[in-house]
Formats: structure tokens, sequence, C-alpha cells
């Protein structure tokens, strides 16, 4: 059973977490928004790191592994967003990722949950597919594929964090580092060498690359030290909420109307959570 302390973190993470997905969704160009999340997350964790300590010498293998996942992770998503809602590509990008995470955790780590646990990932699956059965044009079972393909890198790096971030000794440097090791790589990916030598965003912009990068700071950040207090699995599937709260968010924000299929979905992903916080 997942402590209160966790079960707050990762809620707040999961809010956090949706409000930079909106964010991008909303822009005219998805991949500069995309980049300016990376690059405000990599201005705040520069400006933090001085302050921290540096991760014990047995995280940086995982910190490289999941810098490398991560540009691959924030291309998908400015790809996914060019091509579908909110509403259809963020549930598959998040959902899909916990059993994955859940049976690479019992494979690799031994970390094998009750079966109630195991109900409740199933669940959380079961959602996310329904959510993909409503994908109609093209493009959007262009997004879907590249969503699921995401979700891939999605259980590779927090299956590589969760072991990294325990061996860090302190979990908030180890996601500055993150986040800072993967900003170059993940720019040039987003914008192109000759793009990046000519962005110069303007000050409203770099203002919200602050505000995506504190999001994209706190929700990982807050996931990790969950991973350090609770089982990977639980805490990874618990995290899958945030795509209620993205649905939310995608109505109030972006005036996307999901159908009553993708509500049920979205059900379906909330009772999971609730079995996983109960087994």
């Amino acid at each position: 059973m997942l402590p209160p302390s966790v079960l707050l973190a990762v809620l707040l993470g999961g809010a956090l977490h949706a409000a930079w997905n909106v964010g991008v969704r909303a822009a005219r160009d998805r991949r500069q928004e995309t980049a300016l999340v990376v690059a405000g997350a990599a201005v705040l964790s520069a400006a933090m790191l001085p302050f921290l300590p540096l991760p014990q010498a047995g995280a940086w293998p995982f910190l490289a592994v999941s810098a490398v996942l991560n540009v691959g992770y924030f291309a998908l998503v400015a790809a996914a967003y060019d091509r579908a809602s909110v509403t259809l590509a963020y549930p598959l990008m998040r959902g899909a990722a916990p059993a994955l995470t859940a049976l690479a955790a019992w494979l690799l780590l031994g970390e094998a949950l009750p079966p109630l646990g195991w109900i409740g990932v199933l669940a959380v699956s079961a959602g996310v597919l329904l959510m993909a059965r409503g994908a109609a044009a093209v493009t959007e079972h262009a997004a879907v594929r590249l969503a699921l393909a995401n979700a891939a890198i999605i259980a590779a790096y927090t299956l590589a964090d969760g072991m990294g971030v325990r061996r860090s000794g302190h979990a908030l440097a180890y996601t500055l580092w993150l986040f800072l090791l993967a900003a170059g790589p993940s720019l040039v990916m987003l914008l192109g060498p000759v793009g990046l030598l000519r962005w110069r965003p303007s000050p409203r912009a770099m203002l919200r690359a602050l505000g995506g990068g504190g999001c994209t700071i706190g929700s990982y950040g807050l996931a990790l030290w969950a991973m350090t207090r609770a089982p990977m699995a639980p805490v990874a599937a618990l995290r899958e909420t945030a795509m209620l709260f993205g649905l939310v968010l995608a109505r109030l924000v972006l005036g996307e109307r999901p159908g009553r299929r993708r509500w049920l979905a979205a059900g379906t992903i909330a009772a999971g959570a609730a079995l996983l916080r109960l087994a």
C-alpha cells in the first residue's frame, strides 16, 4: 500500500505533467514549444545544481542511458501533438507505459505486485486501449503509432531512472542532471543544428520556457522521489492518473471534447489507480 505522502506527490506530479503537455499542444509550432520546455528545464537545473551534491558514482550510467532516451521522448511528444489532440495522444503515451514498466520491474528487479496490483495495472492499460480505438483520421493513426512508441521509451527511462535514483543519494540532484544532460541533444533534435543557432526566443517565450521547464522538473522530480519510497511499478502506474488531469485541462484550455468512449477510458484508468492504492 502506497504511503499517503507518496500518493500525494505522484498526483501533484501528474497534474504538473499534464499542464506542460497541454501547453505544447496549444502552441502553433509544437517542436519549438517542446524546445522551450527543454530549455527552461535546463536553465532551472543549471541554476539549482551548484547548491546540491553530485549524484553518487553508481547513478551516472543510468543518467546517461536516461538522457539518451529522453531525447527521443521529447521528439516524439512534439511529433504526436502535431497529428492528434491531447485527449488521444496523451493517454496513449502515458497509459501504455505502466504495464511495460511493471513487467520490466518484475523480470529485472524482482518487484512482483500482489494480484490486486496487477489487476490495477491491467485496468489502466485497458483504459488506454479503449482510448486508442477512437482514432479515425490518417493523422490520428500516425499519432497512435508515435504515442505507443513513446510509451515504450517512457517505460525504458522509468526503469533506468528508478534504478539510478536509488543509487544517486539525492533524488533532486539526479533529476536536474538528467534534464541538463538531455537538453543539448534534445534541442538539436527538435530544432536542427542550424535552427538552434538561429533560435532567438522572445522574452514572453522564455517565461513560458521557465514555466514549462518548472512543471516538467517538478513532475519528474516528485515521481523519482516517490520511487525511492515505494516500489517502482505502482508509482509508475499511479502516475498515469496524469491522463485525467490532461483530459480536464484539454477541455478547459483547448476546448477539446472527448467523447463518451474516452471518458469511459479515463474512468477505467482511475479505477486501476484506486486498485493500485489498495494493493
